[in-house]
């Protein structure tokens, strides 16, 4: 299909970003995770991953079988508490690392909120937002590449939910998928997540649409909001950003 994508977003670095997605999605105790839930959901990203042949680099690996690793030390019989030298939890390590990741985590993204405040070129009228969402609008955040991803698996999920029909073969260039988006979103003031799939059938399709929406979010051709924490997912054309790499196709 395509080439390994290597994909790095300003909200996606790794491993650790993945499970602090995880932990606020299920609004889980980060001192008491339920490793198994997790473990998981862990795998199940790293699935959609490999689906869209992403660069999945070893630390994502590293991690998965950390995770594997920690569920079965939990499923052997506790030691007793009252031992001179109790055994530490195995998931004491994971949460000192989650817990430094998000405080670092969290100063980057205070950084990043003050560039935001200060550079017009990434402001968006307030009035533009009511128009699309409705009145009130709820607060809009940033997506990340995570909830993207979620929502993308649930556009595969139901087309295999679709009544099988053969069709030839869908091929499509990233460049020309790049292109129809572009071209889509010219015509109105954002689309929903799930309307940049509207045209197309088969997995190879949706794949590439969803590459497509990557490389486009790289290439700040446009902005992906959503309304609430986990709400529906808009995308919106920006206008030429000052030193934005050029889109060639």
């Amino acid at each position: 299909m395509l080439g390994a994508y290597p994909v790095r977003l300003t909200q996606f670095e790794g491993p650790l970003d993945l499970l602090l997605h995880l932990i606020k999605k299920h609004q889980l105790n980060i001192y008491d995770i339920p490793i198994a839930l997790v473990t998981r959901q862990y795998l199940d990203y790293l699935e959609v991953m490999q689906d869209l042949d992403l660069d999945i680099a070893g630390e994502f690996l590293v991690m998965a079988a950390t995770l594997i690793h920690i569920k079965s030390r939990m499923l052997l019989p506790r030691p007793d508490p009252a031992q001179e030298d109790p055994e530490e939890d195995p998931r004491e390590a994971l949460v000192r690392r989650l817990l430094e990741h998000q405080k670092f985590k969290a100063a980057a993204e205070l950084l990043h909120d003050r560039e935001i405040q200060r550079s017009a070129q990434w402001g968006r009228p307030d009035g533009s937002v009511a128009d699309v969402v409705g009145d009130p609008p709820e607060p809009e955040v940033e997506v990340d590449l995570f909830s993207l991803m979620a929502a993308f698996r649930q556009v595969i999920e139901r087309a295999k939910q679709r009544p099988q029909i053969y069709m030839p073969a869908e091929y499509m260039s990233l460049e020309v998928r790049i292109e129809t988006l572009i071209a889509k979103l010219s015509e109105t003031d954002a689309l929903g997540f799930e309307d940049l799939f509207a045209d197309v059938q088969t997995k190879p399709g949706i794949v590439v649409t969803f590459l497509a929406l990557l490389e486009m979010i790289r290439l700040k051709l446009v902005r992906v909001y959503q309304q609430g924490n986990f709400g529906p997912i808009r995308v919106y054309k920006r206008a030429k950003v000052q030193g934005a790499p050029d889109f060639h196709p």
